[in-house]
């Protein structure tokens, strides 16, 4: 067997090719790992918009209009004309009183003034004939005077009974209570044959108007003072929305009422104001004291990012985070401030700028500062049929 021996120099470039070659594989394997390693995302650009500011407090409702039904005179209920429960109009009869004294007062007070009347007739001839006579001086001046005054004195005798009988004919009136107001009657707490006075602190019934219906909304105060130094600072602008309503049982009550007013002092109680909207009721849903929760926009917000809930994370602090398309296609992660859900996005109101390119797509894929390949989120994604990498002998 014959051996053959090779020059170093030979030895030495075959040595390098094979370096040379196996360095090169690894430079193309390292950057084929590098592109396989930075995911596809998708972004949404963001720029600021007028967001209103939509706030949910507590309430109860109460009557648009609430009267309770007094009697002002005294005397034995008669009669009740009205159905518990039932609705009544403005100035119909609800119960009777006995009106007998009431009637003899009337009509003595009608006599009264009828001879009032006669007497103030027969002074005042009287004292016409002694206007010539103290002209002739046939009567004393004396006598003429007396007569005048007796006169003048019976003529306002005259109208005391006239006013006396008004008065008599009121009370009389006042034996037929009506009801003050519309609206839907309460239960009646007297019965017939029962005494009722003048001066009784309990009512007779009660009748609410219970269309429209208040709500009456309690906010605290360290809230409006928030909201309104946003409208003094310029962030925000006053608006007037529609309030919307949610019941005891969790339903939406589907006609939406308007915020008429807001209490100017603060219940040092609760440390809360009172804001009170109208809301139509035709169908009674509604009644006084129900619990019910108002949401509403009080401001808009001309400052706020609308961004999708898929972008927005929370980390083990609970604040809330966004990936943004960085310098050099780097994942860039921010800490913002979202408060509040609009539809299917989260308000920001800090943290992000007008232009930034926030990652919508993807973001489970995402490492704080990882190279990636964004694509706008409206982009067609292509999917590849998978394929096996087999090496070649």
């Amino acid at each position: 067997m014959t051996v053959r021996f090779f020059p170093l120099q030979t030895i030495a470039l075959l040595g390098g090719s094979a370096l040379l070659l196996c360095s090169c594989g690894a430079a193309s394997q390292n950057k084929k790992n590098t592109a396989k390693g930075s995911p596809e995302v998708g972004f949404v650009v963001v720029q600021p918009t007028s967001v209103p500011i939509v706030t949910e407090l507590a309430g109860r409702t109460a009557a648009y209009q609430s009267s309770e039904v007094r009697p002002q005179v005294s005397g034995l209920i008669l009669h009740r004309f009205f159905t518990e429960g039932a609705l009544v109009r403005q100035g119909q009869p609800l119960y009777q009183i006995d009106p007998s004294l009431y009637r003899a007062s009337a009509n003595q007070a009608q006599a009264n003034l009828a001879s009032a009347a006669a007497n103030a007739e027969a002074t005042k001839a009287k004292a016409d004939r002694y206007k010539p006579l103290v002209e002739m001086e046939a009567v004393a001046k004396q006598d003429y005077t007396d007569a005048t005054a007796v006169a003048r004195q019976a003529a306002a005798a005259v109208q005391q009974n006239r006013a006396a009988l008004d008065t008599a004919k009121i009370n009389l009136r006042f034996t037929t209570v009506p009801a003050p107001i519309t609206g839907r009657i309460g239960r009646s707490l007297f019965t017939e044959g029962a005494l009722v006075t003048a001066s009784q602190t309990s009512p007779l019934t009660t009748i609410q108007r219970l269309d429209p219906i208040y709500v009456d909304i309690q906010q605290a105060s360290a809230d409006l003072l928030r909201l309104r130094r946003a409208l003094a600072s310029g962030g925000a602008i006053p608006t007037r929305a529609d309030v919307q309503l949610k019941l005891e049982d969790g339903s939406n009550y589907g006609p939406t009422g308007d915020v008429e007013f807001s209490e100017v002092v603060v219940d040092p109680a609760t440390g809360t104001v009172t804001l009170r909207a109208r809301f139509p009721n035709p169908q009674g849903l509604l009644l006084p004291g129900m619990f019910v929760r108002a949401s509403f926009a009080q401001s808009i917000d001309t400052k706020a990012f609308l961004v999708p809930q898929q972008a927005v994370s929370r980390d083990p602090k609970g604040n809330a985070t966004v990936f943004v398309v960085g310098p050099g296609n780097k994942a860039i992660q921010k800490t913002v401030v979202a408060p509040r859900t609009q539809g299917t996005f989260w308000v920001v109101t800090d943290g992000l700028n007008a232009g930034d390119k926030v990652i919508t797509q993807g973001v489970g894929k995402v490492k704080p500062n990882q190279p990636i390949k964004p694509v706008n989120a409206d982009t067609p994604q292509t999917i590849k049929a998978p394929t096996s990498d087999k090496s070649k002998g």
